[in-house]
């Protein structure tokens, strides 16, 4: 598996995590704040897509 595989991975998980534990329906929910975790992968991966700039890609190239 890639890198661009395995980040793509991490973020889905992390943005479906995030959603069941800040969503008021779901049995594992939290508190509403996890939805801002949503919020920034979110973000991390617009801006990703302009600059080509992902922390987590240089992190597992290490």
């Amino acid at each position: 598996m890639n890198i661009e595989r395995k980040v793509r991975a991490f973020a889905g998980t992390v943005i479906l995590l995030s959603l069941a534990l800040g969503i008021t329906q779901s049995p594992v929910f939290i508190s509403n704040y996890f939805l801002w975790v949503t919020v920034f992968v979110g973000v991390n991966l617009l801006q990703s897509s302009f600059t080509g700039f992902c922390p987590l890609e240089s992190m597992l190239k290490k």
